[in-house]
Parts: structure tokens; sequence; C-alpha cells
């Protein structure tokens, strides 16, 4: 899956109660743009070119899919919604908020109404100190020059005096007190989007299924009496050796672990794919491999109707899944349904996501991102 960018944005108010209009504008943002990551100290700086009360001015690190210009125009809409008013007078203005984009990734943009990196921010303070502070080894993709460096040969003289510091929505969350994080679902269920997008998001170490590189997967496809024991055995071994090894090796620079599946995994497969001898023999093997595997602290199951994920299999285009049943996707709903019931001692959230686009509906990832942190208690 590829990548979500990482889009800078600065942020400023000089009318009304300062602090109160971007701890609103970071949520709306978070809420309806993308997911608000990093959020800079607030300095307090005098108004920049024009005579005027002095303005908090910040720095945010946002993650989305999102082009540039669809970024602009939401951030645009933000400013209406909270009361800026936008004129076609030239010079600056008193503003009780305003959004604009630093940089996209290492992108270089010139339209009419949008230029990236910023034509200014080299030239102001305001913008250079926060984006030290959370971006410390970001780059000018025009000028080659760090920010460092940048502030040290900047022309503005002006004092920019520290105030407050926020907590971004998404590290407000606290997913750093859990060790490993599993997200389960079907097939097609949008676990592995899911995980890739927390990972980003929040500074986890990311543990992917290696479904791709099993020789059996394709041809289990075509023949599943033949071919559905060594693939479960192949998936049951595999999945151990992946999970071992890396929980067993934390990254000092993430601050989790999540995983877009969970062992226990193999056995409801298994049960819906084996015949009743092949399944009594594999899971004498399950057993003796599940005993020595970590538990997660977190497991969450997302629930899609049958209808949506024959969908998504269709969407994503891969050829040896196209034949799925849709009798095969409700047995193995069930076999997680039915394992959920039976885990007393695991902490389990089961989220419906048949309704949800968390990639293109930002509120729809929210809602995600809040199911979990209620469960956090």
């Amino acid at each position: 899956m590829k990548k979500q960018h990482q889009i800078v944005v600065s942020i400023g108010s000089n009318v009304g109660n300062r602090l109160e209009n971007l701890t609103q504008a970071i949520h709306l943002v978070h809420e309806q743009v993308a997911s608000v990551v990093k959020v800079s100290p607030l300095y307090e700086t005098p108004a920049w070119g024009f005579e005027s009360a002095a303005f908090y001015n910040g720095v945010v690190v946002l993650h989305s899919y999102k082009s540039p210009q669809k970024i602009l125009a939401q951030l645009l809409k933000i400013e209406k919604q909270m009361g800026r008013v936008r004129t076609q007078d030239k010079g600056y203005q008193a503003r009780i908020i305003d959004l604009d984009i630093i940089s996209y990734d290492e992108e270089q943009l010139a339209t009419d109404t949008l230029q990236i990196p910023h034509p200014q921010l080299q030239h102001r303070n305001f913008v250079l100190l926060p984006l030290k502070d959370i971006v410390p080894n970001w780059v000018h993709p025009v000028l080659k020059k760090s920010v460092a460096e940048l502030l040290a040969t900047t022309s503005d003289t002006s004092v920019c005096t520290k105030v407050y510091q926020l907590v971004s929505p998404v590290e407000s969350l606290g997913l750093q007190q859990y060790n490993y994080i599993a997200i389960e679902g079907n097939i097609g269920a949008g676990k592995t989007t899911l995980a890739t997008k927390i990972a980003e998001d929040c500074n986890a170490k990311l543990v992917l299924e290696r479904f791709a590189d099993n020789p059996f997967l394709p041809k289990f496809y075509k023949d599943q009496n033949r071919y559905a024991f060594p693939l479960e055995m192949s998936f049951l071994a595999d999945r151990y050796q992946q999970l071992t090894d890396d929980l067993a090796q934390f990254d000092l620079f993430k601050d989790f672990i999540v995983a877009d599946y969970h062992i226990f995994k193999s056995l409801i497969f298994a049960k819906v794919t084996l015949q009743e001898d092949e399944f009594r023999l594999y899971k004498t093997m399950f057993d003796i491999i599940h005993r020595e595997t970590a538990k997660p602290d977190l497991y969450i199951y997302l629930y899609q109707n049958t209808e949506r994920l024959l969908a998504n299999i269709k969407k994503r285009g891969r050829s040896y899944e196209q034949e799925i049943p849709a009798e095969y996707l409700e047995k193995i709903n069930r076999g997680y349904l039915d394992y959920i019931k039976t885990q007393t001692d695991l902490n389990v959230l089961v989220i419906d996501v048949s309704d949800l686009d968390f990639v293109k509906r930002q509120e729809d990832y929210v809602f995600l991102l809040a199911r979990i942190k209620e469960k956090l208690g």
C-alpha cells in the first residue's frame, strides 16, 4: 500500500482568544481534513508586515493520501467555517485563523492558487522556529538548506516567544501504553490498510502478514481440497516465525507494534478449509505453537458484511482471489465472531466498518480512532 503524504501547515491567529482559535482549528483539521500527528509549541510573535495585535503561531504535521489542492480547499473551508473572510485587498490583515501549506513531502508546485514550498517561509521566524521544534531534519526542497541553516541566514529579526505546548489529537490517543496491537478481519476487510495508517500516524512498528510469498495460495484457490493442508501449515509456521522475531525485537525508535493479523486466525481459517481428520492434526500443532506466542494487548476485529467484502476483493484485483465464494467469506466471519465470544482473557474491540471508508473519509478514520480511545478507558 502506498505511503501517506506528510504535509506541514502553519497556523496562526491574532483575533479574539488566540489559544482557543488554534486549538479549535487543529481539531477541525484532524476531524475533516487529515490526521494531525504533531503540533509544535505555540509562539507569540509580532504581526509580520503590518501593524496589528500580536499573533500566536505554530506548525502542525499532517498525514494524508489527498492531493495538495484538495488539502488547500479543505483548509480554506475551515477558515471560512471559523469566521475568516478572505478579501481581494492587497496587504496583510488581522485574522481569527490562518492556515497555510508550508510543504508537501519533497514536492515543488507553482499554480495560481498554491505554491509549495511556501515562497516566504525562509523569511519568517514564526514559521521556522516551530518547524525546527517538530521537524528538525526538514530540508527545503528548492534551497537545499535545513531548518537550522534557514534560521541562521534569515533576514527576519522579530522576537518570537514560546508560550504554549499543545498535544496533537493523534498523540492524545495514548496508544503508546500498549506494546502490541493486532488488527484482524476477513479477506478484504481493510485490516492491512488500517494497520498501516495507524503505524504511520502513531510511530509504531508495522508487522504485515507475508501472504503474497506463500506459494500454495494461488494453488489453494484453484484446488482447495488438495492444497488446504499444506497452505494452512505453511501459514502457521510463517506467522509464528514472523511474530516471534518481530515481537522479540522492539525498535528503539518506535513506540509500539501494530500487526495486521493475530496467529489465532490460522485456526479460524483451518477450521473452514480442512477436512475433519486434517483439522485434528492441525489443531494439535497449533495448540503447541499458540502457547508460545505473545498475546496482543488490544485485539481489534473489523467486521464487514459479505457484499462489501466481495466488492473490496474485486477492487484490489488479486487474480487468485476473484473466485472466492460468498459462502466461504461468511464461514470465516462466523469463525472469527465465535472465536471472539470465547476469549474472556483477551482485550477485544469489534468495529463494524461495513459503511465506513477510512481512507477517503477522514471523519470515518477519526471515528475508528475514537472507538479505540474509548476502549482504552
